[in-house]
């Protein structure tokens, strides 16, 4: 993490010295030889923190990455204090009296030259510690992975004990245990060489279940040549095919295995390829972690057409996805075991009791513990192994039950969850940890937006630009990476496919997201008995824990968020109060959810302040210091009382989400008028924002919202006829645009639209309230779109109309709602993706009418009516 610490420290010294270069006045030289010395750091950086995780590396190697992160912490603390220093300096200039502004001036000289001495110690500090890594040996040419510099430093690898799990005690896998011995030893099923890739988080059982298929009878008779290969991390392909080759003749005539060692990988796929030229094989390539391994082993595996099987594990979806090559090659993603085989399995191994029976006694601990598991069989194991030695005495299972999440840290018998589960965190790429770490900020077993997330990620800056993308877009291949790596699972999936929600493994943040986050102090979250640590840089505050307040005087924290937790809520500024003052570097403020009913002006203090959700509070007005936060990025208004902007926001040129809007949450998409909020004109400057979601139509706004050509989502609500030429002409200058949703000002008012000259070709959203004269012709060119709304259009329902709704060909969700007036509708078939029709108020509607039509366009199948 040493260089992830760094890495957001060159980051954020690269714009200062551009943008902010007149400022650094004496210091300029100064922070310019502390970039170049940080940059030269970072290529061995990595091999540092490779050798600081293993577990025999010296105390001064460990302690110097430590030093070195704390000291990438402390410069981005002083560039940050730097920042709201000058920022209240500017911010001050407009105010009257001598006395003011003198003392000030004076304060500001001070602050500068305290600022000034600081970092000049901070470039004698890197300086040493530049030198002093070469007592450590740390270069930028060796490797080291997780895997490989903690195997030789384990006494005993906690994996290998998923190969020895009995009969008796397995739970959960027998179905697919039968269905993958079937597979593999019935030849008709695909005589060509087949592979079935099993994908989870770690501790779920894959190699449990494929061992279970390798050693059953059948198997083993249906296979002469099988070979178990267990890869990991570390490892290189010749390694590799020298395994298989051993294992193939274990027991056999091992004179033939002469030469191997040092033979070529050439020569060994030759090798491979003449022993099972005309052999039925199977192979189980057990912890699989790259995509290259498949790429280099299938070639050494012959497609004899005898049958021949491979089982692969791996914790990364991209690696399955890899293997899979033809149409009878299976992918099977293992999912956590139901609440009742999770019992069952705790009392097999707890009691020993097949039936399910547990002490009375007993009962609401263990519950609540097996419940904590999360259908993790790996913690499941691990604990009833634990409480096995506890026996039946109540006062022990309370002590376990009431201090799990330290005892996985500290008990000999539960730290193997931790390093299991550790792996799959230490393979991640330093630019997906903070993402991944920053899952402890939310509570357990919480749900979480993905939209939320992505922004949130945004304005603490882990996302790095890369060329031709958004931020956003390049945040949501860093989620999917997460998801790809099973650390992090999807929840909550559309009807369009899109993921809405995501959560993390309990078992997984308590063993390895809390831990490592504590660890670093990355986070913390405060509750009733917590006791503040100022270094966090995240903190999650639950509603019984606002007393704690009183005593934090100057937090590092970056971003402040707001839960109920399990006290009764309050309004967090009654029991927090100079909140502004004791958090002056936040990035992220979230107050969604809580009793929040008034924003003061102080808020306009938070210089580096990106992120800010008023949503589901009671609000009700904006102070105008809001247009002093130039760095705000969202503004997220929605479900709160907020219906007017200041027209001060104009000023905040970095903003990507206006997001305000109050109707239905619990319909996924509804044509229910929502409110927005107004907003007085001057919005050109706004080039970088995203999303506008939902505004009230003016005359200017129509005009200026054209300028704003990055926009991907756009709601107008009280749209006039009159407007219409304006929209068109704005609308037509949005290339990226994929939401529109647009509301006429009553079901009378007219929304031309037929004269859009470019009409967005990227749209996948359109919903449209208000009278139309026709459906407008460019709808049928909107190859891509998924989901359409229409609300008191009054067209006709002719055949026309309807035949292009039916031939829009990704339309999964149609939404009709006091849209057509006549007493018939007829549908001809097409819609060959529809999901859901809805048909809603059609008043006048007597019979609707559906045929198959002529070219094998299919009859819609909605889910939903």
């Amino acid at each position: 993490m040493a260089e992830t610490a760094v890495n957001i420290v060159i980051d954020k010294l690269v714009p200062l010295l551009r943008e902010e270069g007149n400022l650094l006045s004496g210091i300029h030289n100064e922070v310019t030889s502390i970039k170049d010395l940080l940059e030269r750091m970072t290529s061995f950086l990595k091999d540092a923190d490779a050798k600081a995780e293993r577990a025999n590396t010296s105390s001064g190697a460990k302690t110097w990455v430590k030093q070195t992160r704390e000291m990438a912490s402390h410069i981005e603390h002083v560039i940050d204090v730097y920042l709201h220093h000058v920022a209240r300096r500017r911010n001050k200039r407009g105010f009257n009296g001598f006395l003011h502004k003198t003392s000030h001036f004076v304060r500001g000289l001070f602050v500068c030259h305290e600022i000034a001495s600081e970092i000049q110690l901070i470039r004698k500090r890197v300086l040493e510690l530049q030198e002093t890594s070469i007592a450590y040996g740390f270069n930028s040419i060796e490797k080291i992975s997780f895997s490989s510099s903690r195997r030789d430093d384990m006494l005993f690898d906690p994996r290998m004990a998923s190969l020895y799990t009995e009969e008796a005690e397995l739970v959960g896998i027998q179905t697919l245990r039968d269905k993958l011995i079937g597979w593999s030893t019935e030849v008709h099923v695909a005589s060509r060489r087949s592979v079935s890739s099993l994908v989870g988080m770690g501790g779920l059982g894959k190699t449990t279940l494929a061992k279970k298929v390798f050693d059953n009878p059948r198997f083993t008779e249906w296979f002469d040549w099988r070979a178990w290969v267990t890869v990991s991390q570390s490892y290189n392909n010749e390694d590799i095919l020298r395994k298989v080759i051993k294992e193939f003749h274990r027991g056999r005539n091992e004179s033939v295995l002469e030469g191997i060692e040092t033979m070529d990988l050439k020569l060994l796929i030759d090798t491979m390829r003449g022993y099972l030229h005309e052999k039925r094989y199977a192979i189980v390539f057990d912890d699989v972690w790259s995509i290259n391994l498949w790429e280099c082993v299938k070639l050494a595996l012959p497609d004899n057409n005898n049958g021949n099987r491979i089982i692969i594990t791996t914790c990364k979806g991209e690696v399955a996805a890899s293997c899979r090559e033809a149409t009878y090659d299976q992918v099977y993603d293992l999912k956590p075991l139901s609440q009742d085989e999770s019992w069952e399995l705790f009392c097999k191994k707890t009691f020993r009791d097949t039936e399910g029976y547990c002490p009375p006694e007993l009962d609401q601990f263990a519950t609540t513990i097996v419940s904590r598991c999360g259908g993790l069989p790996l913690a499941i194991v691990a604990i009833s192994g634990l409480l096995q030695t506890k026996g039946e005495d109540v006062s022990q299972w309370r002590k376990l039950h009431d201090s799990l999440g330290s005892e996985l840290e500290s008990n000999p018998h539960l730290t193997n969850i931790t390093k299991i589960l550790s792996f799959s965190y230490y393979d991640l790429p330093h630019q997906l940890r903070h993402c991944f770490l920053y899952f402890g900020t939310y509570p357990e077993n919480c749900l979480i937006r993905c939209p939320t997330l992505i922004r949130q990620w945004i304005a603490e800056g882990f996302i790095k630009e890369q060329r031709g993308k958004t931020l956003e877009d390049v945040a949501e291949e860093y989620l999917t990476e997460l998801i790809q790596r099973s650390l992090v699972q999807v929840s909550y999936v559309d009807n369009r496919g899109m993921r809405k929600k995501c959560q993390v493994h309990d078992v997984m943040r308590e063993a390895v997201i809390l831990l490592k986050a504590e660890d670093l102090s990355f986070s913390q979250v405060l509750e009733e008995d917590s006791r503040f640590n100022e270094n966090c840089r995240h903190v999650s505050v639950y509603s019984n824990a606002y007393n704690i307040f009183g005593s934090i005087e100057n937090s590092r924290a970056h971003s402040l968020c707001f839960f109920n937790g399990i006290g009764r809520p309050q309004n967090p500024l009654t029991t927090c109060s100079n909140l502004y003052k004791r958090f002056k570097l936040l990035r992220v403020l979230d107050f969604e959810d809580s009793l929040l009913d008034n924003l003061p002006e102080e808020v306009g203090y938070i210089y580096h302040l990106k992120y800010l959700s008023l949503r589901n509070t009671r609000v009700k007005i904006l102070p105008k210091s809001i247009g002093k936060l130039v760095n705000l990025e969202t503004l997220d208004l929605k479900y709160s009382l907020v219906h007017e902007i200041p027209i001060e926001i104009n000023k905040l040129p970095k903003l990507r989400s206006l997001l305000a809007y109050n109707w239905d949450k619990n319909k996924e998409f509804s044509l229910t008028t929502p409110r927005g909020v107004v907003i007085q004109e001057g919005i050109g400057h706004w080039g970088h924002l995203q999303k506008l979601y939902v505004v009230e139509a003016t005359d200017n706004l129509v005009k200026d919202v054209g300028s704003l050509k990055q926009l991907r989502r756009l709601g107008i609500q009280k749209l006039t006829t009159e407007q219409g030429k304006d929209l068109c002409s704005s609308i037509g200058k949005m290339p990226h645009l994929k939401t529109l949703e647009l509301g006429a000002i009553n079901g009378d008012e007219i929304i031309d639209l037929q004269h859009i000259s470019s009409p967005p070709q990227r749209l996948q959203t359109l919903s449209l309230m208000g009278r139309l004269e026709k459906l407008p012709d460019w709808i049928a060119g909107l190859f891509l779109l998924t989901r359409l709304g229409l609300c008191w259009s009054r067209l006709e329902g002719d055949h026309d109309t309807l035949k292009v709704l039916q031939c829009l060909p990704n339309l999964l969700q149609l939404v009709i709602q006091e849209a057509f007036s006549c007493e018939e509708l007829h549908f001809e078939g097409g819609f060959p993706k529809l999901k859901e029709l809805r048909l809603e108020n059609l008043n006048g509607l007597k019979l609707m009418r559906s045929t198959t039509a002529a070219g094998g366009l299919c009859h819609p199948q909605p889910q939903k009516s």
